[in-house]
């Protein structure tokens, strides 16, 4: 967007009196500045630098130790470009302000591959070379809980005062207890072109899922994904709840899904899933197969915490084993019926706690890894496939990490770069939560061993 078209949206808007020049690191989390609405030009046209290393920080937003970006280069710095979003406005602080989501460069120009909306932008390059347009959706869930205390806690319910406690799946009455929350998600979500669809109250107590239309732009989806996040967290937090996309922030309630559906269009416009048939077209076969065969390797974007793994458990209506089915939401990769012109993939791995420009970067290119190499699938399973013999997840984080860190098919996807940072990142908040001790293990060992 010009920067003419941005002063006269600013000149419409005299209360906002400030921009928040963001990037999104390597977990979703965004971190940036906050200048002056007067030096919006200065960041519309590069004129902000940030480290490279600011993309690469762990969870708690400290630096990795031993990486490349920090002391070995001199903790250089890149070139912030502006994305070309639309009009960001942020309405749900005490001051509205503006957003302005940027992306790294090198200072010769060149794309930074350790930035994770470059990896997804650079696997969108690989389909426009073969002349393949992806169209994704997705489906986002979370938890409203209290703002207050150190555990999460179901909220009071605004109309009857009373604390949900039950899981109401596909609750009328708890999507109207909570439509005036939902009603500012939906005026945000306009405010910032975001494509929110239907919202539904899902399985636990107080949570909830709202799903994105199809776009044949997957960066705008990804960034829709993660402007989503951080909207429904400040919109919560202005009607004195808080909102969680942890993977599981309930042990005995269910978890939180980020499920990617996708097709593919031709140059003409037609869906290469498509065959006329229930089966779906080779191409589809060959997507799904190349989505099967990465998905160990990649499962650490898809389960990127500690947290992530206490979704992904046998019977928790979360994948557990890597096999794919027909109309089956208990397997990872789901085939859903529906007419034969709108064929599309179902991705059902990943948890609300990841990033979505890997999330949809592992997806998309492990698709294309298995349509370059023409790769067939095991046969579809039937019936429950937990209970089936079936090559597992990674059990664990570590596992997990391990797995992305030595992959061989890892780099049919992401360039070494972001392979190094992302698995560095990982170890080193891993090494952390193991010098912590809970407070559930006090209370069984303590007194006891």
């Amino acid at each position: 967007m010009p920067e003419a078209e941005f002063k006269s949206w600013l000149k419409e808007h005299p209360e906002v009196e400030s921009v928040q020049a963001a990037l999104f690191d390597l977990n979703g989390v965004m971190r940036g500045k906050r200048l002056p609405v007067r030096d919006i030009g200065k960041v519309l046209k590069g004129g902000v630098r940030m480290p490279l290393s600011t993309v690469g920080v762990d969870i708690w937003g400290e630096d990795i130790e031993g990486s490349e970006l920090v002391f070995q280069s001199g903790d250089a710095d890149g070139i912030c470009e502006y994305t070309g979003r639309e009009p960001l406005p942020v309405t749900w602080t005490e001051k509205p302000t503006l957003l302005l989501p940027l992306w790294l460069a090198q200072d010769d120009g060149t794309p930074f591959e350790g930035d994770p909306r470059r990896a997804l932008g650079a696997v969108l390059q690989r389909f426009e070379a073969k002349k393949l347009t992806p169209v994704v959706a997705s489906e986002l869930e979370f938890y409203l809980v209290e703002a207050s205390g150190d555990r999460p806690c179901p909220p009071l319910s605004p109309v009857s005062s009373q604390r949900l406690a039950s899981d109401g799946v596909l609750s009328l009455d708890e999507l109207e207890h909570f439509e005036a929350f939902l009603n500012d998600i939906y005026g945000a979500c306009r405010a910032q072109d975001i494509p929110a669809d239907a919202a539904i109250s899902e399985n636990g107590a107080g949570q909830f899922e709202i799903n994105m239309t199809h776009t044949d732009d997957p960066l705008k989806a990804a960034d829709d994904a993660i402007l989503f996040k951080r909207l429904v967290r400040g919109v919560a937090r202005k009607h004195g709840f808080a909102a969680t996309f942890m993977s599981k922030p309930y042990g005995n309630r269910a978890g939180s899904g980020f499920h990617i559906h996708f097709s593919l269009l031709d140059e003409a416009g037609n869906n290469v899933f498509d065959d006329g048939s229930e089966q779906g077209s080779g191409i589809l076969l060959s997507a799904v197969a190349g989505l099967l065969a990465t998905m160990s390797e990649l499962t650490l974007t898809f389960a990127p915490h500690l947290n992530s793994f206490r979704r992904l458990m046998p019977g928790s209506h979360a994948p557990s084993a890597i096999g794919w089915g027909y109309e089956n939401r208990t397997a990872a990769v789901r085939i859903p019926a529906g007419p034969a012109k709108a064929r599309r993939i179902e991705h059902r791995v990943a948890g609300a706690d990841a990033n979505p420009y890997l999330v949809m970067a592992s997806v998309l290119g492990a698709a294309l890894y298995g349509i370059n190499n023409r790769l067939t699938p095991a046969a579809p399973i039937t019936g429950d496939a937990y209970s089936q013999d079936l090559l597992h997840l990674p059990q664990s984080w570590g596992q997990a990490i391990e797995a992305f860190a030595q992959g061989a098919l890892v780099g049919e996807v992401y360039p070494k770069l972001l392979q190094s940072m992302f698995a560095g990142c990982k170890r080193q908040e891993m090494a952390k939560f193991r010098r912590h001790v809970s407070g559930f293990e006090y209370a069984a060992y303590l007194e006891a061993v």
